[in-house]
């Protein structure tokens, strides 16, 4: 299997909401026959046949139910979906689908709905199966609890902090996949690029449909390179837009024999950008989501400020990893796989730039910006501090323009963990 369609698998299984209730009604059926193929009847519990009755209407109630809450639980997760978009960002549908909660609720109700129509279409007055039954019934149960745990996840999941708390994980994971090592002040972050300049070299360009630059294999690119001895690298970003015939990548030297084609197979483009290679993308959709808070039409600093909590963590996460340009080398140490990465001014422009500039008159909302880049200054190594201080700079900046009282621009100048409402005094962090 080829690295792009271990890619499209990858991403198929994780995005993919009816798969798994699809899967689920077939193992229903697959456990069910089974049973009856294989499995002794145990006996028990002992229906009388007078009990045959009752026991097939219970049977038919239950699947009846279990159909019910299938449809509810989709209508419900639909309707939430998009009220809770609507209020946060649009990036929240694909991330919500991708849950495994909802995958698990879902898959549980088709399950116990799937088996329970099979022991009812085997009960009868000449047989039945009272393993069969019995886990009908069990599962008709377990899926009740299963019911309100749902729904208290798609009520209680879908608040701007649970969202953010759960984007967070994801970038911090897209981090770590990006950036491997930790910071060391002793190894500078240089860029491979700039030892590639004044090389010649031949480009590559886009093959197929245009699209968001999504994911590319970075181990079979470097040994593709490897292979032929030269070095490539990739032009475009991910979360970059690239056109078709638009320069994809640079081969050094131009003679070198490597395959357009293979170059492009290994790289993947789609509709929208996703967190697979892309830590940029968390801070986008954190950035978004203080945005639309910030917006006079919503007037919720509040929100903006859990967004800027997981911001913060976020930051000062990237800010302790190692955030030189992407290479790979072989084992001999000869480059190999360049590839563009955002540096630590890139990261920290992208975290504040917005958020400031939206937030410009929001009191609460200085106060937590700053209290977020002073507290980074202190705990993040120097060599970060120059570009935090030109935030802080360009927030002090903002708040003298905005607050043409004194007061009020002392407050504003005040680092606030809370926003407002916190002690301005806090020393233990």
């Amino acid at each position: 299997m080829s690295w792009y369609q271990r890619y499209r698998l990858r991403e198929f299984l994780h995005s993919s909401f009816w798969l798994y209730p699809s899967l689920a009604i077939v193992l229903a059926w697959i456990v069910g026959k089974l049973i009856l193929a294989f499995v002794p009847d145990p006996g028990w519990p002992r229906y009388e046949q007078a009990d045959l009755d009752g026991l097939r209407t219970s049977m038919a109630a239950l699947a009846s139910s279990m159909l019910t809450f299938i449809v509810y639980a989709v209508s419900a997760l639909l309707l939430a979906v998009q009220l809770a978009s609507g209020q946060t960002t649009p990036r929240l549908i694909r991330i919500t689908f991708g849950r495994w909660q909802m995958k698990f609720a879902t898959s549980a109700f088709t399950f116990a709905f799937g088996i329970t129509m099979l022991a009812l279409a085997n009960t009868n007055e000449t047989s039945r199966h009272a393993l069969l039954i019995a886990l009908a019934i069990v599962g008709n149960v377990a899926s009740i609890s299963v019911f309100f745990w749902f729904v208290q996840e798609v009520g209680l999941g879908l608040r701007p902090v649970a969202v953010l708390q759960h984007i967070f994980g994801q970038a911090k994971e897209a981090m770590d996949s990006v950036y491997e090592g930790a910071y060391d002040a002793a190894v500078p972050e240089v860029n491979e690029v700039d030892e590639l300049a004044g090389k010649e070299s031949r480009i590559v360009r886009r093959v197929g449909v245009s699209g968001t630059f999504l994911a590319f294999g970075s181990r079979d690119l470097a040994a593709l390179a490897a292979r032929a001895g030269c070095i490539i690298e990739l032009i475009p970003q991910v979360g970059d837009f690239v056109s078709t015939d638009d320069p994809l990548a640079r081969v050094y030297p131009p003679g070198a024999i490597v395959d357009e084609a293979t170059i492009n197979a290994l790289t993947a483009f789609g509709p929208e950008r996703t967190m697979r290679q892309d830590p940029m993308f968390g801070f986008r959709i954190m950035v978004d989501i203080a945005s639309r808070a910030l917006s006079p039409a919503v007037n919720d600093p509040t929100t903006a400020v859990l967004a800027l909590d997981q911001v913060h963590r976020l930051l000062r996460y990237a800010g302790n990893k190692s955030l030189g340009g992407g290479h790979i080398r072989d084992l001999g140490g000869n480059l190999r796989l360049v590839f563009p990465t955002p540096d630590w001014d890139d990261i920290v422009a992208l975290a504040t730039t917005e958020v400031r500039q939206f937030g410009a008159s929001s009191t609460q909302v200085a106060r937590r910006l700053r209290a977020m880049l002073e507290h980074l200054v202190d705990r993040l190594p120097p060599a970060r501090a120059a570009a935090l201080a030109r935030e802080l700079d360009l927030l002090a900046r903002n708040v003298e323009h905005c607050f043409p009282e004194a007061e009020d621009r002392r407050r504003a100048n005040t680092g606030d963990f809370q926003g407002l409402g916190g002690s301005s005094l806090r020393t233990d962090l």
